[in-house]
């Protein structure tokens, strides 16, 4: 048993003031990776105030002779389900993708394999596992034919999680004094918080000054990790850490450990300044729009609120209504009241100084299906652009059932408004929006890397897909910028129009891709099943992919095979075997327009649904196996046609139970075999001599039926992979109709309604009438 244990973050965590939990799921068994439903998805909630995480995951295999060494890839990720890309294919366009943090569980001579995983100060909420084989091959295996053998994976997720926490109250000093354990801390982050600023003041080590103290601030979130680590030891005091556009509206966990040593001691006072947030009760003051210019066509039928968030703590709320009237609502008691003119307004405070506002649009959430939401401004028209303010969209996709699709941003500006030196920049970002503008162009907040979008006079256009967001705020925020001349850029405004949609795949995985929704107990996600040679996240990728002058032959091939089976049809007629030239032309329909079906792209034509065309194609084609064996026996008429009835009946029920088991069919059509074989055996000891007695019927029918028969299963069984599939199908096709023309057996030679085929030492005779099944002596 093989055990390798990997680690993220801080090494250990220590037992004091901690309680352990253990959380499991019940193991799955692993796939070989075609597409994303391939992989096994499991889905832990990890507490709040979880210190670490240690993934305990185990893979095990059967003993069989089929099992051989193989390497389990195993991906992580917090908040959604992970991203992963195990065939190196291309994403589609306009799409940020991070890689995923994953690790590899080999198994090589011991069937057991563990690994164990640490992740310290995890994010609290969802996790993600998802696990799976290596790329399948291409071959195509039936089901049952060959041995398989089972790999099984099981996580399991311990936390360790804080009872004894202290909370930080903005602007007030918290004493704290390290000695051996770590000290845990937490602040709350409101709402409209632009930065927060942590210090360390007083320290003192061992009675002298210093401040041998490392912070860890934040949670690690995999795959991106933006966790920061802040060692004071040597800093000037007093120790700080900036965080522009923190998390809001959630708490915000540190960790300090002293640097000194087990028997050492450090006390130091934590301190939390928040900048531009609403907290501790503190009335707010207004901080106004700037008078920009509508166009009559873009005015609301119903009054907009916008909601202006000023630093420090406040937020004022300015209806624009289509008639003149001025009306203010207090944002914190939700009535109107009389609204004076607030034109100079706004309180300096916090770190930096100087007011600063955001404009927050209100944004209505739509959900039109399973994991499917429309997002859309509350005018339903556009958002207003300018250059003082950002201006703030906030998209909730926090209900926990949000993660399992794909989130499309489409951004539009108007083409008057938009000038060649003005630019507007957007940015997209979880948890926190992004808000320095006015400094930097990277779309990062404190814990999370945005998504950055520009529309220019060259560019009016921007898009943006992200498979599987995570659960959480998103936040879109847009500003103007100005190259040249910042004046003109201050009187301007341009409207913008957002498209803004969560959808399960994207296109519906377009024209050669299947949309699946994928179901983990309860957790719903989608993904796309690629078809014709298409591959990728969306199907878009079409480096293997077929042309359509290719899918054309395919399904020419595939549906043209089948009149080879008038072949057999004709042979029936000719000699009067009826009912196995109807069952011929019911394989042959049937089979001809399933394949017509179960062609992707353009080349389709459906004439019944798919699954009943397939059930219609698998039932003749072994019912066709089953009387032309059953035929060859030549049994009775009255037996032989209960012996069709009943090997269909037997034939179409093991169908209904698994359509695609080789057993199912091959075994009524071994039992048709013996059936024969031991008809054929008994004429041959009854007649003296071998059966069929003719060398004709050998040496030109049967020696070359039976040749085409085994070369077709050959071919059905072994040779077929995805990429031969449409012309070694079609020779199968061929070969089956044209062994069951040769294998055939011909009419029964006519005879006298009495024939005396024995005679007796008193001249008498035995005569036999075949017709009537009676007996006479004469």
């Amino acid at each position: 048993m093989a055990f390798t244990r990997l680690r993220v973050g801080v090494p250990r965590a220590p037992e004091a003031g901690l309680v352990s939990e253990h959380f499991s799921q019940a193991p799955q068994r692993l796939s070989f990776y075609s597409w994303y439903g391939s992989a096994r998805l499991f889905r832990f909630r990890v507490p709040p105030d979880t210190v670490l995480l240690r993934w305990l995951l185990q893979v095990s295999r059967d003993s069989g002779a089929a099992c051989t060494d193989a390497e389990i890839t195993v991906h992580f990720r917090s908040g959604a389900p992970p991203v992963i890309n195990p065939l190196g294919t291309r994403f589609p366009d306009d799409t940020s993708v991070q890689p995923s943090f994953q690790v590899r569980v080999p198994l090589s001579a011991a069937p057991l394999s563990n690994v164990s995983v640490n992740v310290s100060h995890p994010a609290p909420g969802d996790w993600f596992v998802a696990a799976h084989l290596p790329p399948a091959s291409q071959k195509i295996e039936l089901k049952g034919l060959a041995p398989t053998c089972a790999y099984v994976f099981q996580p399991d997720m311990l936390v360790k999680r804080v009872v004894e926490i202290s909370i930080v109250e903005p602007d007030v000093p918290l004493p704290q004094t390290l000695v051996s354990h770590p000290s845990y801390l937490k602040v709350f982050v409101p709402e409209y918080t632009r930065e927060l600023l942590l210090e360390l003041q007083g320290c003192v080590a061992n009675g002298s000054l210093g401040c041998p103290v490392r912070l860890t601030v934040g949670p690690v979130t995999l795959p991106g990790n933006f966790q920061k680590v802040l060692t004071c030891a040597g800093a000037p005091q007093p120790c700080r850490l900036l965080l522009p556009s923190p998390p809001w509206d959630r708490w915000l966990q540190l960790t300090a450990e002293s640097l000194v040593g087990p028997h050492g001691t450090v006390a130091f006072s934590a301190v939390a300044t928040l900048t531009g947030g609403l907290h501790g009760g503190r009335e707010g003051w207004p901080c106004p729009l700037p008078p920009a210019p509508r166009h009559p066509d873009l005015l609301p039928t119903k009054p907009l609120v916008l909601l202006v968030a000023c630093r420090p703590w406040s937020v004022t709320v300015q209806p624009l209504l289509q008639s003149g009237q001025n009306q203010t609502f207090n944002a914190s008691a939700g009535w109107p009241s009389p609204g004076p003119d607030h034109q100079d307004l706004g309180r300096s405070g916090g770190v930096g100084g100087g007011p600063f506002c955001l404009t927050n649009q209100p944004v209505t959430r739509e959900d039109t299906d399973v994991v499917s939401v429309h997002f859309q401004p509350l005018d339903r028209l556009s958002v207003t652009v300018r250059s003082d303010t950002p201006s703030v969209m906030r998209l909730r996709l926090n209900t926990g059932m949000d993660s399992g699709g794909s989130l499309t941003v489409s951004l539009r500006a108007n083409q008057t408004e938009i000038r060649n030196e003005t630019l507007v920049v957007a940015c997209l970002n979880a948890a926190s929006p992004f808000l320095s503008f006015n400094t930097s162009l990277n779309c990062t907040t404190a814990f999370f890397q945005g998504h950055p979008l520009s529309l220019s006079a060259w560019s009016r256009k921007a898009n943006l897909i992200i498979p599987y967001p995570e659960t959480d705020n998103w936040y879109l925020s847009l500003q103007l910028t100005c190259s040249e001349n910042e004046e003109d850029c201050e009187q301007a405004a341009v409207h913008v129009e957002t498209t803004l949609y969560l959808v399960p795949c994207l296109n519906d995985c377009g024209p050669y891709g299947q949309c699946l929704l994928l179901r983990r107990h309860g957790y719903l996600y989608a993904g796309c099943s690629c078809k014709a040679g298409w591959r990728g996240w969306g199907c878009t990728d079409n480096e293997t992919a077929q042309t359509v002058a290719q899918q054309k032959a395919a399904t020419l091939l595939l549906t043209l095979s089948n009149l080879m089976f008038l072949a057999p049809i004709a042979v029936s007629v000719q000699r009067f075997y009826l009912v196995e030239a109807s069952v011929y032309a019911y394989t042959m329909f049937f089979s001809t327009f399933y394949h017509a079906c179960d062609q992707p792209g353009e080349a389709v034509l459906c004439i019944l649904s798919y699954d009943t065309l397939q059930y219609c194609d698998f039932l003749g084609s072994g019912t066709a196996i089953w009387v032309t064996i059953l035929c060859m026996a030549r049994l009775k008429t009255v037996l032989k046609y209960v012996l069709f009835l009943l090997g269909t009946l037997v034939i179409a029920m093991s169908l209904q139970l698994d359509r695609r088991g080789i057993w199912n069919m091959l075994g009524p059509c071994l039992f048709a075999f013996v059936i024969m074989a031991s008809m054929w055996v008994y004429r041959c000891g009854h007649r003296r001599q071998c059966y069929p007695t003719s060398w004709q019927r050998w040496a030109f029918y049967l020696l070359p039926g039976v040749s085409m028969a085994s070369v077709g299963v050959a071919i059905y069984t072994s040779m077929m992979t995805s990429d031969n599939y449409y012309y070694t199908h079609s020779i199968w096709h061929v070969l089956l109709a044209g062994s069951a023309a040769l294998l055939l057996p011909p009419p029964a030679e006519p005879a006298e309604p009495w024939a005396c085929s024995q005679k007796l030492p008193c001249h008498y005779q035995i005569c036999k009438n075949d017709r009537e099944e009676l007996y006479t002596v004469t």
